[in-house]
């Protein structure tokens, strides 16, 4: 299933992609997975080859890829490790509000930085402040020509390797939302480290921790766009990466039923194969009709987001979906290959695994979903 309508040069973009990822990546998933090992090798290497510079527009040195092929890319890493795609999809991440707001200078330091093979972070979520931005209560006070920003952030994807940090923080506590400020911080800065790192249920080749802000000190030229236009920026920036992420699940939904329709072909009961059995073929089936919805919905949500149309409800709607039946496929697959499903000697139980972090981060599936209903009502 091809799903997609490409370029010639896309296409080159899209083979570099799905080589690297059988060839360099698969090789180490496993026993990185089982020790949760950050494989900064092979985030090099994806540099090397441009792979995690692909949302990098041309006036910023990138190559200037249309959204549909650097969807294609993201579901070739995807499909081998959900994990590795998160981490260089969170320095995209990172630099879309800079893109969306801040000055040229901004721009070229977080592209010349990513292209380098730096990672950046993406700082928004608090102890007490994941779907409700408004309980953020990190601070930036105005002193001299610069701010002091004071917090914790927590489950920050890359927090532990980033460069550059694209942090929310309050400049007015009292404006709630209103108040919200987005500041670039660089690593080194006094007062910036790293929390605990998570020991997570999935996608283990990513790196998550807590980002601690002590007495930080930046210049007032660190602040990007004007203050109190943080939530703005952050709430763009999530609408457009809703969009992007959509591919990473459906990388792991297609891994699923690769898996699983190999396992079926081979796995003899009664005499045959049990891809003969209606039951085993009907399940199969319909992880192939998800798959390719979910593929075609992430096209569409990602088309128009190239064409600068509304794109809020068609994202929440890729986002939703091709988390879920990311989920449901690694449980199809699980259920299939039956007591070897569940072993951790068979992929798909980490496809389960990986695949449910999709319904939480980037706005959980139910916040997706209260966000759908408001555009019917509407």
């Amino acid at each position: 299933m091809s799903g997609y309508m490409l370029s010639d040069d896309g296409k080159l973009f899209v083979q570099a992609a799905r080589e690297f990822a059988e060839k360099e990546l698969r090789p180490v998933v496993a026993e990185c997975d089982r020790s949760g090992e950050f494989p900064l090798k092979l985030y090099k290497r994806a540099a090397e080859l441009g792979l995690s510079s692909v949302e990098i527009p041309e006036e910023f040195g990138g190559p200037g890829l249309d959204y549909i092929t650097v969807a294609a890319m993201y579901e070739e890493i995807g499909r081998i490790d959900a994990g590795f795609g998160v981490s260089m999809g969170a320095s995209s991440l990172a630099f879309k509000p800079v893109l969306l707001g801040g000055t040229p200078e901004q721009n070229r330091l977080y592209a010349e930085s990513i292209m380098a093979g730096k990672f950046a972070a993406f700082c928004l979520t608090e102890p007490n402040a994941g779907s409700d931005a408004g309980a953020v209560a990190t601070t930036a006070v105005k002193k001299g020509d610069g701010y002091v920003l004071n917090g914790s952030k927590c489950f920050i994807t890359n927090g532990g390797v980033a460069d550059l940090y694209t942090v929310f923080a309050s400049t007015d506590p009292a404006l709630k939302l209103r108040g919200l400020s987005c500041f670039i911080v660089e690593k080194g800065t006094p007062g910036l480290s790293a929390g605990k790192e998570e020991n997570k249920m999935g996608i283990r080749l990513s790196n998550t921790t807590d980002v601690v802000l002590n007495d930080v000190h930046i210049p007032a030229g660190n602040l990007v766009g004007k203050e109190g236009r943080g939530f703005i920026l952050a709430m763009k920036t999530l609408d457009s990466a809703r969009c992007s992420l959509a591919p990473f699940a459906v990388g792991v939904a297609r891994r699923a039923l690769e898996e699983a329709t190999a396992y079926a072909k081979n796995r003899q009961q009664f005499g045959k194969p049990i891809s003969s059995l209606q039951a085993i073929q009907f399940m199969l089936a319909d992880m192939a009709i998800r798959t390719e919805t979910a593929r075609q919905m992430a096209v569409h949500a990602l088309t128009l987001v190239q064409e600068k149309r509304p794109y809020g409800l068609d994202g929440s709607i890729a986002k939703c979906y091709s988390a879920d039946i990311a989920v449901q496929n690694a449980l199809d697959a699980i259920q299939i290959m039956g007591g070897y499903g569940y072993s951790r000697d068979m992929p798909a139980e980490k496809l389960l695994r990986d695949a449910k972090i999709f319904q939480i981060f980037e706005g959980t599936n139910q916040v997706q979903r209260a966000v759908i209903a408001s555009h019917i009502i509407r």
